[in-house]
């Protein structure tokens, strides 16, 4: 029981930690793309 509940923890970090740089990657790329179009 032990082993099972800490490798659903460690699992649902990776995968939060792999959403949470999937969609900050998009959301970085998105402003970025918009100020370059603004400034530019």
């Amino acid at each position: 029981m032990k082993k099972k509940s800490t490798f659903q923890k460690i699992t649902m970090v990776i995968v939060w930690l792999m959403i949470i740089s999937t969609v900050g990657s998009l959301v970085l790329g998105a402003l970025s793309g918009l100020g370059l179009l603004n400034f530019s």
